[in-house]
């Protein structure tokens, strides 16, 4: 049996595929689920490089028993970390039924959740089938997340509480032409998590969010493969770069760890500060080496 375990969706790619690589790598056992069978494929291996590896210094000191008692994130490193893998759809409640028991019998224990399925696109409002695809994001977006939600809280609870945290986004809280329906998901998932947040804190599990700006994932692949939409998107950026999954696994580490144990409820915007700007005043040049 493993130390700690944590159940990541969307794990076979971007920022699910990065936290699939810290947490396995700080000693974690992990279920990792996606609907992309081919994309989980190579987690095991992933895991592998993972363990033979040096972590990345933990954001956080171990906490004790009293502070933290079901999610210790002390960064101890297993030599063989072990990756399970679920072919699902979020959507479903079998899925999240399947995930929770996978964690039990693989692991024995569930510490922490990890919701970052998600998917988007562009949906014209006058388009033919808009408000199927509207229907499809929220299934996955929204309804994923309550179903996973309400999935792992009695296994955390049982073992004395735990942390989950959801991926939203910086979409949700600001607008781009196009992407409305994308946006109304996120939204709501930021209102999901408070409300989360709220009502399982008697129970010692804490619910909070990360969202990423713009980020170097397959997920914007065609943007990515335009050098002029990645260089005038990051002059919106006072860090005047896009972020990489693994600075937004980063974050999710950090909302899971005991240096987190007073957060529940909030969403970390790591955006490199693209929803503090306004943009109607350029931003100064970045000075790098």
């Amino acid at each position: 049996m493993v130390a700690q375990a944590v159940v990541i969706t969307g794990a076979a790619s971007g920022i699910g595929r990065a936290c699939v690589e810290l947490f396995a790598a700080r000693g974690f056992g992990v279920v990792a689920v996606d609907a992309d069978e081919a994309g989980l494929a190579g987690l095991a291996d992933l895991a592998a490089d993972a363990g033979s590896a040096e972590p990345p210094a933990p954001s956080a000191p171990p906490a004790s028993p009293a502070s933290q008692p079901a999610a210790r994130l002390d960064g101890a490193v297993r030599p063989e970390p072990e990756v399970v893998t679920l072919v699902a759809d979020v959507s479903t409640q079998e899925c999240g039924a399947r995930m929770t028991e996978l964690a039990l019998a693989s692991f024995g224990r569930l510490d922490v959740a990890v919701l970052n399925a998600g998917i988007g696109g562009t949906v014209p409002w006058e388009a033919d089938g808009a408000i199927e695809r509207l229907d499809r994001i929220l299934a996955v977006n929204v309804r994923g997340v309550a179903i996973g939600i309400r999935s792992v809280a009695p296994v955390l609870r049982a073992g004395g509480g735990g942390s989950i945290v959801v991926t939203a986004s910086s979409g949700g809280l600001q607008a781009d032409p196009g992407n409305w329906a994308y946006h109304a998901s996120k939204g709501a998932v930021i209102n999901l998590v408070r409300a989360a947040a709220v009502d399982y804190a008697a129970q010692n599990i804490r619910v909070n969010a990360v969202a990423p700006g713009l980020t170097e994932t397959s997920l914007m692949a065609p943007y990515l493969s335009q050098p002029a939409v990645v260089e005038a998107s990051s002059q919106r950026i006072p860090l005047q770069r896009w972020g990489r999954a693994d600075e937004q696994a980063g974050a999710v580490w950090f909302l899971a760890s005991a240096a987190a144990s007073y957060i529940t409820g909030t969403t970390l915007v790591a955006d490199g500060g693209l929803t503090s700007h306004h943009g109607a005043v350029p931003l100064p040049r970045v000075q790098r080496d």
